[in-house]
């Protein structure tokens, strides 16, 4: 394993538009991360990161030369190399096949956003945080494409509506004061349905943010 610096979030960028790259750059050392790599394509960022390991990954899905999966490619050679590294995939449009061929083996530092986002410089930023510390960030977009796809034996069948809107607020990385907030009702209530989620999909007891994780997998994969 590279050596990582103790001080701050260390960010590397794959982006081939040299305007997004570059903006995203900025506004995430205006927002006090160190980004360390600035690269245009997938080989390029492979050999950075031979050289040093940043705590997460911010890739777009598709890069040179064939602009079809490289990006998804890279984020999922390196998390294999590399155990714990946190990956960010951006992307242009919804494309479910691809995200899910990233989150097959775990949602945990794991995030999947729109470009539009990026917009959102608060939410954002709040986002990569959340996956650097082995969270999780499903854009909105996704988990409502998921849900219209819903099978007839749905796992999630146990689960009243309204721990359906948690878990769904749960996938987007909302935490239990957000969906409070979100769902107009107090934080204690919130947690009450947090915790009936775990108990009803059979979630064992662990760190909370490991519980929220496999809670999320379970969604995404049903």
């Amino acid at each position: 394993m590279l050596p990582r610096v103790a001080t701050g979030l260390r960010v590397a960028i794959a982006e081939d538009s040299v305007l997004l790259r570059e903006g995203i750059a900025r506004l995430l050392a205006d927002a006090g991360f160190d980004v360390i790599a600035t690269c245009g394509d997938a080989d390029q960022l492979r050999a950075e990161l031979r050289v040093t390991l940043p705590d997460v990954v911010i890739v777009d899905i598709r890069l040179p030369p064939t602009h079809t999966d490289e990006g998804l490619r890279a984020a999922i050679d390196l998390r294999a190399a590399h155990p714990g590294l946190a990956v960010l995939v951006l992307s242009q449009y919804v494309e479910v096949g691809l995200a899910m061929q990233l989150l097959a083996d775990s949602a945990a530092g794991v995030g999947y956003l729109l470009k539009d986002r990026i917009s959102d410089v608060p939410s954002f930023v709040a986002a990569l945080r959340r996956v650097a510390a082995g969270g999780s960030a499903i854009d909105p977009a996704i988990v409502s494409t998921l849900l219209s796809r819903r099978r007839r034996d749905d796992p999630l069948a146990a689960l009243t509506p309204r721990e359906r809107e948690v878990l769904e607020l749960m996938a987007e990385g909302t935490s239990n004061q957000g969906i409070a907030d979100r769902l107009t009702i107090t934080l204690r209530a919130a947690e009450k349905y947090v915790s009936s989620i775990f108990t009803k999909l059979g979630i064992p007891t662990t760190r909370s943010e490991s519980r929220r994780v496999l809670a999320v997998l379970l969604f995404l994969r049903s």
